[in-house]
Parts: structure tokens; sequence; C-alpha cells
């Protein structure tokens, strides 16, 4: 069966949260802030594929998400980062935006890229918010869509 359009849900991943950590040791007297970052979120990114030739397999799903970023931890560690999703397409594929009727792009050529929705941003962690003035930093930020 030949199917030539499909219209699919497609959502990035969140960033992970910051971390609200301190770093206590034995000899260190008033170690300081310790918060990580949070991850970024998986692109959601279209690939042209030769060896395609139809949109069918999109008829049977349609909502793809990428992977979410980690949380920031203790000890200044950052969040891992969300993998991409990675949609086979055939080329001669045009990307176009449901809502605003936009056209995205257009993927001619085999191995060709699109990427239709972006990541979020991790939120920083409270070592980022620590100054002369204010030494222990009870903030952090939340992870972003």
């Amino acid at each position: 069966m030949f199917v030539d359009s499909a219209i699919i849900d497609v959502r990035g991943g969140t960033g992970g949260s910051g971390s609200d950590a301190f770093r206590r040791e034995k000899y260190v007297p008033r170690g300081g802030p310790a918060g990580g970052d949070g991850g970024r979120g998986g692109d959601v990114v279209l690939e042209a594929d030769s060896q395609l030739s139809t949109l069918l397999d999109f008829s049977y799903r349609r909502h793809y998400a990428a992977e979410r970023g980690q949380h920031g931890a203790g000890g200044q560690k950052t969040g891992r980062s969300g993998a991409e999703m990675v949609l086979k397409v055939p080329p001669g594929t045009i990307a176009i935006d449901d809502d605003t009727s936009e056209i995205l792009g257009e993927l001619v050529s085999h191995g060709q890229r699109l990427v239709v929705a972006r990541g979020g941003r991790g939120g920083r962690g409270n070592t980022h918010f620590k100054s002369s003035t204010h030494q222990a930093p009870r903030e952090w930020e939340r992870r972003r869509p």
C-alpha cells in the first residue's frame, strides 16, 4: 500500500531539573553548594532514507517524543542529555507545520536531516547562584520544555 501523506505529532524531550546539593566533608568546613545542572532534552529529527518509498509506517503510529534529560545531582554532576529520535522518511518529503501551514523544510537527498522539534534546556543547579554575599543558595531552576 502506498501512502504519500501523514500527519504526526512530534515532541522534543524536556530538559532535566537542576540540583540543590551541598558539599559536606569531614575536614572542609562550610563546603558550599555542589548542585549540578540538568541535561538537555532530545531532538526529533527527520532523516531521508533512499530505501524507503512510502510513509506507511507513520499511519500506524502518530505520536513521537524524544527522550527527556536527566536531573542534575550532587557533586556538581550534570544530568545525562536525552537521546534524539530519528524518524526515517523517503527522499522528497516536505515537512509542514499543521497549525500554521509553514513549510519547515524539504528532504531531497539520502542522509539529509531536518530537526522538527528541539529538546528543552536543562535547569541550572545551585552552584550558579552563589556569590560572595549569597554563599549558600537554596534556589535552582526547573527543567524547560
